[in-house]
């Protein structure tokens, strides 16, 4: 009976949502079957009224992430976007790439980020930080105490072929788990941390020292509640997630592969192909993705824009908050 009164709950919003996207002339059209929204009908650089942005609001938070196309957004045009929905994150550091004005703006420039740093070129890096096909799976900056809530990524240069970008809906995928299974992943906490999983270069690796003057860990619950829409999220992503706390090794890796696993099903996915001036706007809180490794052999490059939003601290189903270990704290970046 619960369950019923959940979906009829969830088919009630999803009505009115519709509608009120609809009034605000907001085009909403599903790409997927769990995850995944094109959006239509608004021009970023004009600037959004109240109708329109509490209906772009909506469908981030139904469909996760939403995709708008052919979009003349500047860096100010961007930040000022980013506005309407909370406050962006400044980082205390960024690469070379991005603009000195726009504080609030990472540029990401394949084979700009690590290109000769640490000694080993972008494909390298690559090769050692995603060993295993789960382990380039993440959400922004999730070993924080306080993860970004959403992050709006925006297309200059793209490959004519390849760089596009998957995403995994982590409401969908804790849902889709049998029910033994949710009661035992409810009560479990996973600690995150900066670098998980990398293969070290022999002998001395500079990487491996960035790492650690930057280590940055908090153990969150491996279910989170989501602050706005109440739903339960598979709080997992294999670029972070070192250890679930209470278990053995051997139990905590088996069972974070299970839980990957879960999370990465191709139903509970959306792939996206990027064309200049196209904007992806995700939750991060309720999301993770795979940014591409299949253009680093390519000679094209790949120039993205990115603002995120400061988040909360997640809390679990007892409503217990996140722990922060090392390099973080609530609102300090």
């Amino acid at each position: 009976m619960t369950t019923d009164r959940a979906a009829d709950r969830a088919t009630d919003r999803a009505t009115a949502d519709r509608a009120a996207a609809e009034a605000a002339g907001v085009e909403v059209k599903p790409v997927a079957g769990h995850i995944g929204a094109e959006i239509g009908g608004v021009d970023l650089a004009a600037g959004l009224d109240a109708a329109q942005v509490a209906a772009v609001r909506a469908a981030v938070l139904r469909w996760k992430v939403v995709f708008l196309r052919d979009q003349r957004l500047d860096h100010a045009g961007h930040v000022a976007f980013a506005r309407l929905f909370g406050e962006p994150v400044v980082l205390p550091r960024r690469g070379k790439a991005s603009p000195a004005a726009f504080p609030e703006i990472e540029t990401t420039a394949d084979r700009l980020e690590l290109g000769g740093r640490f000694g080993m070129e972008h494909d390298e890096w690559l090769r050692r930080r995603r060993h295993t096909l789960l382990r380039g799976w993440h959400c922004d900056h999730g070993a924080r105490v306080d993860p970004p809530a959403a992050t709006i990524l925006r297309a200059e240069t793209v490959p004519p072929y390849g760089g596009d970008t998957t995403w995994a809906n982590l409401a969908a995928a804790y849902a889709g788990l049998s029910a033994p299974m949710r009661a035992f992943v409810d009560g479990l906490r996973a600690e995150h941390r900066l670098g998980v999983g990398y293969q070290p270069r022999p002998g001395d690796d500079a990487y491996v020292r960035h790492l650690l003057d930057h280590q940055t860990a908090t153990v969150h619950p491996l279910v989170r509640v989501h602050p706005e829409t109440g739903e339960r999220v598979l709080y997992v992503n294999g670029y972070y997630v070192e250890q679930i706390a209470g278990l053995s090794r051997p139990e905590s890796a088996a069972i974070l592969e299970l839980l990957l696993e879960q999370a990465t099903r191709p139903e509970y996915t959306v792939r996206f192909r990027w064309q200049p001036g196209s904007v992806a706007f995700w939750d991060n809180r309720a999301t993770i993705h795979l940014a591409p490794s299949d253009n680093t052999h390519l000679d094209h490059p790949r120039t993205m824009h990115r603002v995120m939003l400061a988040g909360d601290v997640p809390a679990g189903v007892d409503g217990t908050p996140s722990e922060p270990l090392v390099g973080s704290e609530p609102g300090r970046w």
